[in-house]
């Protein structure tokens, strides 16, 4: 893959990483509910970012094979 193209793939990660944490969407998710005994916004929180993370860590393996 070209360096080029994986660099934008990260850009399209960070973009949907602050759109996904951004105050509209996250107001979606302050609700008094909960999700295996923890909070809907903190389980929204930690997925949001684990996934987020898993994305940029596939990206930059697989540019560098």
């Amino acid at each position: 893959m070209r360096k080029g193209l994986a660099g934008q793939r990260l850009v399209a990660v960070f973009i949907a990483g602050m759109l996904l944490l951004n105050y509209p969407i996250l107001s979606l998710f302050d609700r008094p509910l909960s999700l295996f005994g923890l909070p809907l916004l903190h389980v929204y929180l930690f997925g949001t970012w684990l996934a987020l993370i898993v994305a940029v860590a596939w990206i930059v393996e697989r540019g560098a094979r």
